[in-house]
């Protein structure tokens, strides 16, 4: 099959006007590269066309090496020997310091298409600070790996708003980084002097495998393209006392805890016969994260039918079998700034007040199909691709 060409690829081939003879900085991680794996940031220090000044580097860091929540700090970059800022240290945007000197700044990330994912907060904070610099900033966009159709979960609340949502969109939005970018620009008054290198090739109905393009995993607990399948619905267990499988070989695709049965939760879930899905009793033990060293008992999600799959709401389905079959056990993770982790990446109170008092998934599903259908009339504004 023919594969998807990036922007990062368009770009020196076909948009060489938009970059000649400037000085240029690039927001990118080891994800940014091309089909044949070589990275962006190496391909523009090699180019005759510009100068690379600037790296800067979003969560896990510039080349990859950090782990979640790791603070990062400033360093020059061993390949290409130019300055590497970090976005996700003292700052989460380039102050003017670290945009001297820069003519044109450019993005190259892969997301996951999930409104968690802390990459489009790197994006739209970096908008901001160059527009206020009066520096042009230019997207090479990438595949949603999750398709761009599919509109599920609540939309953020702005009184939640957070590093891991800022602006009032649902759980899955369908659309490419770049038709995000737009979205954001125009939508939410960033201003920013945006210009988009599309992709060649991509349909909104493409999950990463049908892309052609080998998965370089965005960030160290998303292995497989699958994983980014069940993302959307299992990251809220990060919320709880409940691993979501960080430190195993399967993160987002496992969940569990010491105490809980794995079967007695497999058969509670597969009780509810959700759409496109099964559950398989496992026992894991985390490297790393909850529970690290410990024997934990859970699940494994399985997609059957991915056309049927709704991650969301299998999520919050899953979520709430815990909570039902462990009361006394189960717990929602409060840090030292007393905000419900939970809550940050739901966006919103209202979902864990709602599950604490048993209201159904389908209710709160149901609660949140108008606000999906207005952000849906909204984004519809910025497609940019079949």
């Amino acid at each position: 099959m023919s594969r998807v060409i990036l922007g990062c690829e368009r770009l020196l081939a076909t948009a060489a006007d938009l970059i000649r003879d400037r000085r240029v900085g690039l927001i990118t991680n080891h994800s940014g590269v091309d089909a044949r794996l070589q990275s962006t940031a190496d391909r523009l220090h090699q180019s005759d066309l510009c100068t690379l000044v600037a790296l800067y580097g979003p969560e896990h860091g510039i080349r990859g090496a950090a782990q979640d929540g790791e603070r990062i700090a400033h360093a020059t970059d061993d390949r290409t020997g130019v300055p590497a800022y970090s976005l996700y240290g003292q700052t989460r945007a380039p102050n003017a310091a670290m945009l001297a000197g820069v003519e044109l700044m450019f993005f190259d990330i892969q997301d996951v298409g999930v409104r968690f994912y802390t990459y489009l907060y790197t994006m739209s904070l970096s908008m901001a600070a160059c527009a206020q610099a009066g520096i042009p900033f230019v997207v090479l966009d990438r595949p949603n790996p999750i398709g761009g159709q599919a509109i599920a979960g609540n939309c953020l609340d702005p009184a939640f708003a957070s590093f891991v949502g800022q602006y009032p969109i649902p759980v899955r939005y369908g659309l490419s980084i770049g038709e995000l970018a737009r979205l954001f620009n125009e939508e939410y008054g960033i201003g920013a002097d945006l210009h988009i290198v599309a992709m060649e090739g991509w349909q909104r109905s493409f999950y990463w495998e049908d892309t052609g393009l080998p998965w370089v995993p965005p960030s160290p607990n998303m292995p497989s393209p699958e994983t980014a399948v069940i993302y959307p619905g299992t990251c809220f267990f990060e919320g709880t006392n409940v691993s979501e499988g960080r430190g195993t070989a399967k993160p987002f695709e496992q969940f569990g805890a010491p105490f809980i049965d794995g079967a007695r939760l497999a058969d509670a879930l597969n009780s509810r016969a959700l759409p496109g899905v099964g559950f398989r009793p496992v026992f894991f033990q985390p490297a790393a994260g909850k529970y690290a060293g410990e024997t934990c008992e859970g699940v494994q999600v399985h997609v059957l039918d991915r056309a049927a799959f709704e991650p969301v709401g299998v999520g919050f389905e899953a979520l709430a079998a815990v909570r039902r079959l462990y009361p006394c056990e189960f717990a929602w993770r409060v840090p030292a700034a007393g905000i419900h982790n939970f809550d940050r990446l739901a966006g919103t109170d209202q979902i864990r007040r709602a599950l604490d008092g048993g209201v159904a998934v389908a209710e709160l599903q149901a609660a949140w199909a108008e606000a999906c259908q207005a952000f849906d009339a909204i984004r519809r504004r910025y497609l940019a691709y079949p």
